[in-house]
């Protein structure tokens, strides 16, 4: 029978004696459970994305591109209060809302994604 582990994600909560996150594995053959914490993957803390945050599409002929100026308004395929779309390295992960913080924008999660992963 092949070795299969299960990989579970604890969300924080007042239970966890140390406040963090913890990973736990556990093997089909071993009952005995290995704890992992948040600060175990450090090591991929550091690797760069690149984060979108997509308002919306619109599609036009390079003669219309040309005429834009200053000023112009864009038509997009979405309505006023629709979730945006956010990605990470061009992969859909979340579905989202512009907010405004500090005089800039920026955008909260409202829906997390779950995508097959091959």
């Amino acid at each position: 029978m092949a070795d299969e582990t299960e990989l579970d994600l604890d969300e924080m909560n007042d239970d966890s004696p140390t406040g963090k996150a913890v990973a736990t594995t556990r093997d089909s053959d071993d009952d005995e459970d290995t704890h992992r914490t948040a600060s175990d993957l450090e090591t991929v803390f550091d690797i760069p994305v690149q984060v979108s945050a997509v308002l919306g599409r619109s599609r036009m002929q390079v003669s219309q591109l040309m005429r834009i100026g200053k000023g112009a308004v864009v038509e997009l395929d979405r309505k006023v209060g629709e979730a945006i779309d956010i990605y990470v390295n061009n992969r859909l992960v979340a579905r989202g809302e512009v907010v405004v913080v500090d005089d800039r924008l920026g955008v909260t999660m409202t829906e997390i994604i779950k995508g097959n992963r091959g």
